[in-house]
């Protein structure tokens, strides 16, 4: 591998998606304020992610309804009163 060619700050960093707890570790720049303890007993920095090939409807061929940040209900409250009857 060419020297001096990846940032200061490329690192290990462990990847975990919330929506079934699947993380996987692989090298970063992403910046991160959470540390969690890996399989190998190391601290790795923490990047949560909402959704990742284990979770995506065109990976796994499930349809997964997730709606972590109750973006539909927001909408729902802002838009909902213009529905037609």
């Amino acid at each position: 591998m060419k020297k001096d060619i990846h940032p200061a700050d490329y690192r290990l960093v462990v990847f975990k998606d919330m929506s079934n707890d699947y993380a996987f570790l692989c090298p970063s720049c992403a910046t991160s304020t959470e540390t969690v303890t890996w399989e190998d007993g190391n601290e790795y920095p923490l990047v949560k992610l909402d959704i990742s090939h284990k979770s995506h409807p065109f990976f796994t061929g499930i349809v997964q309804f997730v709606d972590t940040a109750g973006r539909i209900d927001k909408f729902q409250s802002r838009y909902g009163r213009h529905t037609r009857k």
